[in-house]
């Protein structure tokens, strides 16, 4: 039961999380992305057309977009040497793998720097328990706050602040999970486990309430349809859930088989030694 166990575990459940989530994002996610692609194609050909009515408008249309499209909060796109079709298969691939390993490695490791802190909870429960919170705390409340947008919504002149609004709302989110987490247990002795819990909970839904009221509202949807918005977001969450959920589940499983091991083999040995 060492940090080392369960760093090899966590990269396992984060690699089988990163091939889930991009089968999940390929076919649930990137529809909407090309859609989204579409509509800002439309718009700026339509913004192009009227300054040179001698150019060729099927160029305009497709000269600026026609290699790759920035994903961020809806930059404008700007032409690279990653075409677009790899960028939706190899470069989602590769990004998905990266995240997935990168996260269950983070998992596995807070889940192994838990172990007997969480009251009378087995190393596989403790694991599915850290999961869980991680997922509210790094990805739930964070997009209720902030959710993802897709190509053509947003100004690039204020990427930089918004991307430092989302993860100052990320840091205040995790570190009052980790003490509303460190309070519940500490009256769970006084209350009870359903008491502590609940105080807990509690505590941490008033403060990120109020965060939330704090931490500034970023609104440049403009006339983007909303269905379009609604499915892409629908579907971001999705994505979402799926990394976290196939991570706490092929850990926790896999954390699971390693305790009983451990355990097994500490029985064989006190039975040979009362021999």
């Amino acid at each position: 039961m060492t940090a080392r166990a369960f760093l090899i575990r966590g990269l396992i459940a984060g690699l089988v999380a990163g091939i889930a989530t991009f089968f999940v994002a390929y076919s649930v996610g990137e529809p909407h992305v090309e859609t989204a692609i579409a509509l800002e194609e439309s718009g700026t050909a339509a913004e192009e057309a009227p300054t040179d009515a001698s150019h060729d408008h099927g160029d305009e249309a497709s000269g600026g977009h026609s290699h790759t499209h920035s994903h961020s909060h809806g930059d404008e796109g700007e032409d690279t040497e990653v075409s677009r079709d790899n960028q939706r298969t190899w470069g989602l691939l590769t990004g998905s793998l990266a995240v997935g390993l990168a996260l269950g490695g983070i998992v596995a490791l807070v889940a192994a720097g838990t172990i007997g802190r969480m009251g009378r909870l087995q190393p596989g429960q403790s694991t599915a328990l850290i999961t869980l919170l991680g997922f509210v705390a790094f990805a739930l409340v964070p997009f209720l706050k902030y959710p993802a947008n897709p190509p053509a919504v947003g100004s690039g002149d204020t990427i930089g602040d918004r991307t430092a609004l989302y993860f100052g709302f990320v840091a205040v989110s995790v570190l009052t999970a980790v003490a509303a987490t460190y309070v519940a247990l500490r009256l769970r002795n006084r209350l009870g486990t359903y008491g502590g819990v609940v105080a807990g909970a509690a505590g941490y839904l008033a403060v990120m309430a109020v965060a939330g009221q704090l931490f500034a509202t970023v609104n440049e949807v403009g006339d983007f349809p909303a269905d379009t918005l609604w499915f892409f977001r629908r579907a971001s969450l999705f994505t979402l859930a799926t990394m976290w959920g196939v991570i706490g589940v092929v850990l926790t499983g896999l954390v699971g088989r390693l305790y009983a091991a451990h355990t097994a083999r500490a029985q064989r040995r006190a039975l040979a030694a009362s021999l």
